[in-house]
Parts: C-alpha cells; structure tokens; sequence
C-alpha cells in the first residue's frame, strides 16, 4: 500500500517465469514472486470466497476436468487499479487490486518467517 503523498502502486512489468509463477516489477522497486497456484486459491471473486469458507466435503468426487492442472490463459487489466485473471477452466471473475496483488507476493522478503 503506498503511503499518502507517494506514487500510487504500480506494475512496471509482468512476465511469466516458466509454467509455474508469474513475477511483477513494482514501480517501488520491488520484484514480486507468485505461484500461479497460489493466486487461484486466493481468488478473491465471491464464489471463490464462499467455496473457501464451506468446510472441506471429505466424500467429494472429482470431475476429470478437475484433475487437470489449472493454468492462466490470460491476465487483462481492469482500468488502472487491478488485474482479472482468465484461467485454463475459464474462470474469470476474480479481479485482483494491484494492492491485493501486492499483498499475496511470495518472494523471499514477504514470505512470513
């Protein structure tokens, strides 16, 4: 989150690093590490939220589709202040804040020790 009179937060590059994370150079100067794993289970669309507050179904069956890797197919802005990723299963409604996405960053410094 910037600070009050600072420059607003944001992405100077995105790029895929391999099939596995996605990498954000911020306009602060730090370099942003995310599993694409991770930015799924923390989606922040309102059935997403919901599914992640049920408790977990222990008889549940998966579909064949399921089974598949999830991956992103794409990543468009929203305006100037998020980002929506489309993924492999075409889920595409979670919209994540730059501030949001900053908040999920995995990289050595942000990790929690």
């Amino acid at each position: 989150m910037s600070a009050a009179g600072a420059a607003p937060l944001l992405p100077l590059a995105l790029c895929k690093d391999g099939p596995e994370r996605l990498v954000i150079d911020w306009n602060d100067g730090h370099r942003g590490v995310y599993s694409w794993k991770h930015l799924r289970d923390n989606c922040p669309c309102a059935s997403c939220r919901e599914e992640r507050d049920k408790p977990p179904d222990p008889f549940r069956i998966l579909s064949p589709n399921e089974l598949v890797p999830l991956a992103p197919a794409g990543m468009s802005p929203v305006g100037r202040y998020a980002y929506k990723i489309t993924w492999s299963d075409g889920h595409d409604t979670g919209i994540f804040t730059l501030e949001f996405l900053r908040s999920l960053c995995q990289c050595p410094q942000c990790a929690p020790r």
